[in-house]
């Protein structure tokens, strides 16, 4: 089985990724399913790296049809301890502009119909989502943007809530409005239940969000289609691959503690002892 410290979630416009040393495609079946394409394994400056494509190549699957425990149970089973999350967003909020980055640290998770949890079915566990993101990864990645910035550009903001839609379809007016009221700062369709599953798998996960328009709400600016949306994040695209080499360096040189690689100890209330052996079988990359 090939290793890897790191693993890369790259969303809509980061496909793949340049600069891997020694890249080889490897197919996994998980108790969840496969995952939405092949993960590339590589090294990056020695560190063992796992590359995944969420909406596999070709953006063939929809974000509601993205088998997000089939990612993240994969990448644990290739020893990933920390998630690198990059996504494509519309903002909330003036000050947050078309082409800049947000590193959000909060989560409304407004889907509908994805399975979010690896529990149930003679396993119980509630780990506590009070803070979502891993502050050390975020940092690593706030790190990584200020080496590829070029007088200030691309602009980074700290913190801020990410609203997660089911979609396929963006927002109506008044639901853009709402979300704004509720606080959030930037939406989206797929970072939950990525965050969720990641934190259950015990992975410190943190989300780059590239920032591709102004959803619908904004009263000067053309609402957002899938065109807008696109051609911003192109342009993103090549700047999201050198941070994600940055923070790579930065992480594996550290390899940081972190609270979620605790997380279950104090969220599972099932004894592993009592659990069936089929159970621990299907749960044993997230137990360990």
């Amino acid at each position: 089985m090939h290793t890897a410290l790191i693993g890369i979630i790259g969303g809509s416009g980061l496909y793949h990724m340049q600069g891997l040393e020694n890249p080889r495609e490897i197919h996994l079946d998980t108790p969840f399913g496969s995952p939405s394409d092949a993960i590339v394994t590589a090294s990056v400056q020695g560190i063992g790296v796992a590359f995944l494509a969420r909406h596999g190549r070709g953006h063939r699957l929809l974000p509601s049809e993205v088998p997000y425990r089939a990612h993240i149970y994969a990448l644990k089973q290739l020893g990933v301890r920390y998630v690198l999350s990059f996504s494509a967003v519309g903002s909330l909020k003036e000050d947050i502009a078309p082409l800049d980055l947000v590193l959000p640290d909060q989560f409304i998770d407004l889907t509908k119909q994805r399975p979010s949890s690896f529990f149930g079915q003679g396993a119980v566990a509630h780990v506590s989502m009070a803070q979502p993101v891993c502050p050390v990864v975020a940092d690593v990645l706030a790190q990584a943007v200020a080496q590829v910035q070029n007088d200030g550009t691309p602009r980074l903001h700290r913190g801020g809530t990410y609203v997660c839609i089911e979609g396929p379809q963006f927002s109506s007016l008044a639901e853009s409005h709402w979300y704004r009221s509720m606080g959030g700062s930037v939406i989206g369709m797929t970072n939950m239940p990525e965050a969720k599953l990641a934190r259950e798998a015990q992975i410190a996960y943190a989300t780059l969000a590239m920032v591709t328009d102004y959803d619908c709400w904004h009263p000067r600016e053309a609402h957002v289609t899938a065109d807008m949306a696109m051609a911003n994040l192109m342009k993103n695209a090549e700047r999201a691959q050198r941070i994600a080499m940055a923070a790579i360096g930065l992480l594996g040189r550290s390899q940081p503690d972190s609270p979620a690689h605790h997380a279950l100890a104090q969220a599972l209330v099932t004894p592993v002892e009592a659990m069936a052996p089929d159970v621990r079988e299907r749960l044993a990359a997230v137990l360990r």
